[in-house]
């Protein structure tokens, strides 16, 4: 089995290779293929992905290459940690909107549709790649912002592939351990878009607890708990860009502050040192603070449903194909899928909750209006999107926010000249 990592050169990619180690018996990779455009990363990504490899004492073999269409041939699985435009690109999604008083973040909002417009062609031109070099291979999509791309892909793509997100199940594994429920007897309704999903149901032993999982969950979340206790569900916790908004923006405005992008650079930067210190042989405890823990569990388990035909139920992002009720079919949505080795199939959730359904529509035109935007390379469409967004004002504040946003994107996105 020959795995390929489209970003190799990821911080990532430490977590991803514990995860393999720890699943080889029943993931047996004879090959990793690490391929990125940055050569330096990809060098040191590839030295301690075979010390790793070594200290556990599997015989995977370790390839590296910068051509893409080389790395795609036998592959069995292609994992996505790309990063376009780097982080410099990251902070400059973060810190425009701040200047027009609208939260700055990489996969919510004006950030996010950035990310989004300079990111699609590239994952879409990678399923081209794989249609033509590996058309029975698997894309494991882990780069954000993870639901747009998924319905990029679903779309446009014409391949097989499951989108990722660890954070539902980081939220739920927190919210029963709140609860102190055994995780092996609940299950946990989970329904939205990717980075705005909610927990809307808890049942624990077949009993419907929701409301004590709200109490419990209420008491350490970012969300204000009178409101959490109001809307009966628990929300992701990026659901405080929109209930808090204005708090969000005006933490940005504190002396000292740093945005998200500032601070993962330089742990990055730390990060890659550490990586290349040819004693190190395991995944740094630094990496935690990097973020996206969960990322090994949710795509080993993703690659371990297909190929052994699990028929597991796992919370994907995936095309909606009437599964929930108000949404397109073709839209990607979070949802609980069972997942075998045909894929991910949404199971059917229904209408959603009147408290959340606006909101999750309004963003999801929003998604779907930027994946155009990206496919088409249409100004007109990306400022349709961007008005779609409840986080944008008026008219007044989106047309000189999306000029500055293509400004500072002319090197990725060609049309924004």
């Amino acid at each position: 089995m020959k795995l390929v990592v489209f970003g190799g050169g990821s911080s990532y990619t430490p977590e991803l290779v514990d995860g393999l180690i720890r699943c080889y018996e029943e993931l047996p990779v004879d090959e990793l293929c690490l391929t990125d455009t940055n050569a330096t990363r990809l060098e040191v990504l590839a030295g301690l992905t075979r010390r790793m490899l070594a200290k556990a004492g599997l015989p995977v073999r370790v390839t590296m290459t910068a051509d893409r269409r080389r790395a795609l041939e036998g592959a069995d699985f292609v994992h996505s940690l790309i990063r376009v435009g780097g982080m410099d690109a990251r902070i400059n999604d973060e810190r425009i909107p701040l200047k027009y008083g609208i939260v700055g973040q990489e996969t919510t909002g004006p950030g996010g549709m950035m990310k989004a417009l300079r990111t699609i062609p590239a994952m879409l031109a990678l399923a081209g790649d794989m249609r033509e070099v590996c058309p029975e291979a698997w894309l494991i999509n882990y780069t954000n912002p993870s639901g747009i791309i998924a319905e990029a892909l679903g779309r446009y793509g014409g391949i097989r592939f499951i989108g990722l997100c660890s954070g539902p199940k980081g939220w739920i594994e927190r919210i029963l351990q709140l609860l102190g429920a055994d995780p092996a007897r609940a299950n946990v309704d989970w329904i939205g878009l990717n980075h705005l999903g909610f927990a809307t149901r808890v049942y624990v032993d077949g009993q419907d607890r929701t409301a004590e999982a709200v109490e419990a969950a209420a008491k350490e979340w970012n969300i204000d708990p009178d409101w959490m206790r109001i809307l009966g569900a628990i929300p992701s916790t990026y659901l405080a860009n929109y209930y808090h908004r204005g708090l969000v923006v005006e933490k940005s405005r504190e002396p000292g502050f740093r945005t998200r992008g500032e601070q993962v650079k330089e742990i990055e930067a730390e990060l890659l040192r550490q990586y290349a210190d040819p004693e190190l042989v395991q995944k740094p405890e630094l990496l935690r603070r990097r973020g996206g823990g969960g990322y090994a569990e949710v795509a080993v388990a993703a690659m371990l449903a297909i190929r052994h035909n699990k028929g597991e139920r796992q919370i994907v992002q995936a095309l909606n194909g009437g599964a929930v009720d108000g949404l397109p079919e073709d839209a990607s949505v979070e949802i609980s899928c069972v997942v075998d080795r045909t894929g991910a199939h949404p199971i059917r959730y229904g209408p959603l909750p009147l408290a959340i359904r606006g909101l999750i529509q309004a963003v999801k035109a929003y998604e779907s209006l930027t994946v155009q935007a990206a496919v088409e390379g249409s100004r007109r469409l990306a400022m349709q999107a961007l008005m779609a967004h409840p986080l944008i004002p008026s008219w007044e504040v989106a047309k000189p926010l999306l000029e500055e946003l293509l400004a500072a994107n002319r090197h990725w996105i060609p049309w924004a000249s």
